[in-house]
């Protein structure tokens, strides 16, 4: 599903929610967690799930089209645990 997919389900099944509104929703909600994680706090939506940040250590990588090795900087990635509830949907959905 896409970001546009998912403001098309959400217009559709909220009434009086247009899809502009719906839009502004969703980029709201994408955005303060982007800037959540940015900032080095935790995000939390219980049932759903939670969104961390791991650090990961600098190391040395293949460039895949030579082969020659190249240095990976350390970096901090974002990282999302699934909920329970979310886990036990995928899982009896699949």
């Amino acid at each position: 599903m896409t970001k546009s997919e998912l403001v098309e389900i959400i217009a559709e099944q909220q009434q009086g929610v247009t899809r502009r509104e719906a839009e502004v929703v969703v980029n709201t909600i994408l955005s303060v967690i982007g800037d959540a994680l940015a900032a080095g706090d935790h995000v939390e939506l219980r049932g759903f799930g939670s969104f961390t940040t791991r650090a990961r250590q600098a190391r040395v990588g293949r460039n895949p089209k030579t082969g020659a090795s190249v240095m990976v900087p350390a970096k901090t990635v974002p990282h999302f645990k699934p909920g329970k509830e979310l886990r036990e949907r995928v899982d009896n959905h699949a």
